[in-house]
């Protein structure tokens, strides 16, 4: 049976050896011997897209870091990560640091060749939301292009389907126009938790609500949002969904580490009890996105951003079992 060989961590400290995401084995540690893994986990660091603070391209070094206390078995969903996956760290995708267009190709060229296509799921830790594009790209192709796009679950204080931004259109402010346009992605199979204001135009909302997005407002999220995702989950059917999340949906006072900061969000527990409640759905692939070390205290946006990653194992693992 697959599974994850970890280091025994009453015998190999946590804080020794080279930081994995989770401390996972290394790709290129894991093929061709035990493969094909379940899930390849990768950097991207890039955050050429932002419109306010940049500092994401050092998000992944830094969830690598804090997530090496991140454990295996999950109390509330009573599984054991490692037993149900074969879960590996796949490096870091190149980038294009001066070029956001070319850098989304060469992550989604880099994503199309991790383990096995139609096996291995994608989860890509940024950097800046504009590396959703790539690998919900990579995730949809290696799942044969399925006309109408991926269903998406997006956790997010903003909506993201913003045309354009001072003229450029593949910022973390147009991502997932860009997949729409594209037939990446299903917006009526997409909704869209924790989106906050102020905005800069009731307009903003029109472009996602036109097309049949369903926004679940913080405040909302907050009262209604574990039962909007189940009734989410039970319309697509067993359809696989994407799952995207921007930290800043977090409130700062939980997740300060974040480039665009939006004061009135959920805490650090309801956004994780959010993840739980898309138990029972298929999870096609993931990302985990805008988490900036120099603004974070104690490495905890960090350290959430880990723990987002593993909650979404967790429904993979659930969902195997």
């Amino acid at each position: 049976m697959k599974r994850t060989i970890l280091p025994d961590a009453r015998r190999s400290p946590r804080f020794a050896g080279i930081s994995t995401f989770c401390r996972y084995p290394r790709l290129e540690d894991v093929l061709p011997e035990h493969a094909p893994v379940d899930w390849a986990i990768y950097g991207v660091p890039v955050d050429a897209g932002v419109t306010y603070r940049p500092g994401a391209r050092f998000g992944p070094r830094a969830v690598r870091a804090e997530s090496q206390y991140v454990k295996r078995y999950s109390i509330e969903q009573d599984v054991d990560v490692c037993e149900a996956l074969s879960l590996a760290d796949a490096g870091d995708a190149p980038v294009e640091p001066y070029d956001l267009r070319a850098s989304a190709t060469a992550q989604l060229e880099f994503a199309k060749g991790l383990g096995t296509p139609g096996v291995t799921r994608l989860m890509a830790v940024g950097g800046d939301h504009t590396i959703a594009y790539g690998n919900l790209r990579a995730t949809w192709e290696r799942m044969g292009s399925p006309k109408g796009g991926l269903a998406l679950v997006h956790f997010d204080s903003h909506l993201d389907t913003i045309d354009a931004v001072w003229g450029e259109r593949w910022g973390h402010a147009s991502v997932f126009r860009r997949a729409i346009e594209d037939g990446v992605v299903d917006p009526a199979a997409m909704i869209s938790v924790g989106v906050k204001g102020p905005l800069n135009s009731a307009k903003d909302l029109e472009y996602a609500r036109g097309l049949g997005v369903e926004l679940v407002m913080s405040d909302r999220a907050r009262r209604e949002g574990e039962s909007l995702l189940k009734a989410f989950v039970g319309r697509l059917r067993g359809r696989a969904a994407y799952i995207t999340f921007d930290i800043d949906c977090v409130d700062p006072a939980y997740a300060p580490g974040t480039g665009t900061p939006s004061v009135g969000g959920l805490s650090s527990a309801e956004a994780l009890g959010l993840l739980r409640a898309l138990r029972g759905m298929k999870v096609a692939g993931a990302d985990v996105v805008e988490v900036l070390p120099d603004r974070d205290v104690a490495g905890i946006t960090a350290l959430l951003a880990a723990h987002v990653m593993f909650e979404i194992l967790c429904l993979d693992a659930v969902g195997r079992r």
